[in-house]
């Protein structure tokens, strides 16, 4: 065994582990906060120590990768690059199209390996994959906006980086979603009538892709996996308090305590300098960040969400839907390559702000319908997700994004159906 400062000048270790590869080390301050106190440890981790390098323990178990295929990887700061070396040669750089993956409340890069390998594997001349990191572990109790400009900073770190990238999309889980949804508001520019005209020309379907750049990139796909949209806010929205009041308030309450500035802007308590509540801001176009425009210059928005067994995420506020607007259960498909997708809405209607909600469900959460009518005011695919038949139902939050392989396989359809409709 290493002493805790031998441990710290070694940044890699080999482990004898069946299936593990290598594991990384972690920082003085991630030994204080497991518990440890090497002799060169500060007591408190510093915000920019917790900020430089998000250094951690992560055991990496693999896959075998497909046959003929070289899927490389490169650690940068920040998080991790993937992409298919064989066709990246022959191209004589890399891909042009890169996906952002984000990972959700606590996770990490590493949450997306299946999805990112799979990405690879299916799309190798395509796309590069990036493995967003700097909002990992708890950091993600820093709030909305902080981890959004983190990964705005990233994200533009990454394409300055890579050069030859024209194109942009983002795939994110749970908390990530809204993470997402800020940073492209960060990273929205609108176009020139003069680019918009060129980049007419150049498109076959001349009612798409003419909003925006995306880190002056053409924006492609914006993709959440059971994503809180509307906050976590009452009404079985956080599915584990059973729907019951007494536990919802005392959850909007003390939520701050747990999860830092992140369970005020899940739960709509928050009121920096008299503003409105920050998810509600984020549903329109604000004076410094275009929220909807950022959103509607994507040529498609599409909302994965689980209909059950979800103990984290509700149904509603991931598919950004009134109760009334849920599928019924004689609507449920029943599809042999997909079978954990139930219910596909296109959502090629949008919503008309003139629509009016019954009486009841205006009263019930007015904070909640403002949210709908202002993120419906683009259009949203909405795919539902069950594991009702599945051993792995109870963790259906993590499962819909194959979070372990080892433990949530039973959603590699899920990931497949995203990647067979995603738009290159």
């Amino acid at each position: 065994m290493l002493a805790a400062d031998s441990m710290l000048q070694t940044p890699w270790l080999r482990l004898g582990i069946p299936g593990v590869s290598w594991i990384r080390c972690p920082r003085a301050v991630d030994f204080v906060r497991l518990g440890f106190r090497p002799r060169s440890a500060t007591l408190e981790p510093t915000t920019e120590a917790r900020k430089a390098d998000s250094l951690r323990w992560i055991a990496c178990f693999k896959e075998p990768v497909a046959k003929g295929k070289k899927v490389e990887a490169e650690y940068v700061r920040g998080g991790e690059d993937l992409w298919d070396a064989a066709s990246a040669s022959q191209q004589g750089g890399y891909p042009e199209h890169l996906v952002v993956m984000v990972n959700g409340l606590v996770g990490s890069a590493e949450d997306w390996r299946f999805a990112a390998e799979q990405f690879v594997r299916r799309l190798p001349d395509k796309v590069l994959v990036h493995r967003s990191e700097c909002n990992s572990l708890t950091l993600t109790f820093d709030g909305v906006d902080l981890m959004g400009e983190r990964l705005a900073e990233e994200v533009l770190s990454v394409v300055k980086r890579r050069k030859g990238i024209r194109k942009i999309s983002f795939v994110a889980h749970s908390l990530g979603g809204l993470v997402a949804r800020y940073a492209v508001g960060r990273l929205y520019e609108p176009i020139t009538t003069m680019e918009s005209s060129l980049d007419t020309e150049n498109h076959t379907d001349k009612s798409i892709g003419m909003e925006g750049r995306i880190a002056g990139l053409e924006p492609m796909n914006f993709i959440t996996f059971a994503s809180p949209h509307l906050g976590s806010r009452g009404h079985k929205q956080l599915p584990f308090l059973c729907g019951l009041p007494f536990l919802e308030r005392r959850a909007s309450e003390t939520a701050h305590f747990i999860v830092g500035r992140t369970g005020k802007h899940l739960f709509l308590t928050d009121n920096d300098d008299g503003k409105p509540p920050l998810l509600l801001r984020m549903v329109d176009d604000c004076d410094d960040i275009k929220f909807r425009s950022a959103l509607r210059s994507f040529k498609r928005r599409v909302a994965y969400a689980n209909a059950n067994f979800d103990h984290m995420v509700g149904w509603r506020t991931s598919s950004i839907r009134r109760q009334r607007e849920l599928p019924k259960h004689h609507l449920l498909l029943d599809d042999n390559k997909y079978p954990h997708i139930v219910f596909v809405d296109k959502g090629d209607k949008i919503n008309n702000l003139n629509e009016t909600s019954t009486v009841a469900e205006a009263i019930k959460d007015e904070l909640e319908e403002k949210m709908i009518r202002g993120l419906t005011q683009v259009s949203w695919e909405r795919v539902d997700v069950s594991f009702q038949k599945s051993r792995q139902r109870y963790i259906a939050h993590n499962t819909i994004q194959v979070k372990s392989y080892w433990l949530n396989s039973d959603g590699a359809d899920v990931i497949f159906h995203m990647i067979d409709n995603f738009i290159i």
